[in-house]
């Protein structure tokens, strides 16, 4: 499945969840059983840039140059949504993260339910994937 597919994937699910605040606990139920990250790749090189809470998105590699992401956080809505990102780009390779419109996110409407900070964090999320693709 490529990243727009299983962005897509994401889109129907939230859009079919109505209610912001139910959207919401989704998304901190999605971090909630996302797995956790180990403790010996929670290093500084890996933290987001710009998010409120300490983040880590790291990359590594699968078969065929395409790359795998581990995420986590220490507040539940962040890590449901770096793991969110960390799920669509994984399978990718560098040369499709490059090319992904990033503005593609924006079809979540995620706008409306995060605060102007967590924004912040989930563009730092998705320009630290990007700069993983270059």
């Amino acid at each position: 499945m490529t990243a727009k597919e299983k962005l897509k994937r994401y889109e129907q699910i939230l859009n079919q969840i109505e209610d912001s605040q139910d959207k919401y606990l989704w998304l901190m139920d999605f971090g909630k059983n996302s797995m956790k990250l180990v403790e010996q790749l929670r290093l500084d090189r890996f933290l987001v840039p710009g998010c409120q809470t300490q983040t880590w998105l790291v990359p590594g590699f699968m078969d065929n140059r395409k790359m795998h992401f581990s995420a986590d956080s220490d507040a539940l809505i962040s890590k449901g949504m770096v793991s969110l990102i960390a799920d669509v780009f994984s399978g990718s390779t560098p040369e499709e993260i490059k090319k992904f419109d990033l503005q593609e996110f924006d079809s979540l409407h995620l706008d409306v339910l995060l605060t102007p900070g967590r924004r912040n964090g989930v563009h730092g999320m998705l320009q630290t994937i990007k700069s993983y693709g270059e």
